[in-house]
């Protein structure tokens, strides 16, 4: 069970979306540890979505399909917010990154992004059903537990990874590149929040 949590949340997490922009992002302006901090927060979004998927919580899996809209609406506008501030900030964030608020910051904002996407529970329950990973009876069982932690495991060694490859190339990069950097993934985080919220409204 512990393998099997461990290959769905690296699955899960390896697809580039926003949270893969911002950790890119943060390793390169920012350094590893902002980036890898950025990757933890959705990795605890992730892990939220496998306990509800892996335990059945009915109640809050209609919750969350009953409120998709709404959900998505608040992240696809807080998708748009941080990519406009990544368009306008500056190139030298090193110093605001390594305080206690950066990092703090940079964690919810992932978590945020993650939770307030239902399709990452629907992803959840496709996986689980796809390799009939969830044979779960008790859901106080040790099996419930150790798929749980390796969802975590999984999801957390995926951003630790992409942090540490992207922080490897962090000193070729120059303010200008920089620069281009935060207006170039502030764009994609913007195109992001569009097309969530065209396809709530749709």
């Amino acid at each position: 069970m512990l393998l099997k949590g461990l290959v769905i949340g690296f699955a899960i997490a390896a697809p580039v979306g926003p949270v893969g922009v911002l950790c890119i992002r943060r390793a390169l302006a920012d350094g590893r540890v902002a980036a890898f901090v950025a990757g933890l927060g959705a990795a605890v979004a992730d892990t939220f979505y496998g306990a509800v998927a892996a335990l059945g919580l009915t109640l809050v899996t209609d919750f969350l399909t009953d409120h998709q809209t709404p959900l998505s609406l608040v992240g696809g506008l807080f998708l748009l917010y941080l990519g406009w501030n990544t368009i306008r900030a500056p190139s030298d964030t090193n110093v605001e990154a390594e305080t206690h608020n950066g990092l703090l910051r940079d964690f919810l904002s992932t978590f945020l992004i993650t939770l307030t996407n239902p399709a990452t529970i629907l992803a959840f329950m496709a996986v689980f059903a796809s390799i009939t990973a969830v044979q779960i009876s008790n859901p106080m069982s040790l099996d419930a537990g150790l798929l749980i932690v390796g969802v975590f495991v999984g999801s957390a060694a995926w951003w630790g990874l992409l942090s540490a490859v992207t922080g490897s190339v962090r000193s070729r990069f120059s303010p200008r590149w920089l620069v281009w950097l935060n207006k170039g993934s502030g764009v994609v985080l913007v195109l992001f929040g569009l097309g969530v919220l065209v396809n709530a409204a749709l």
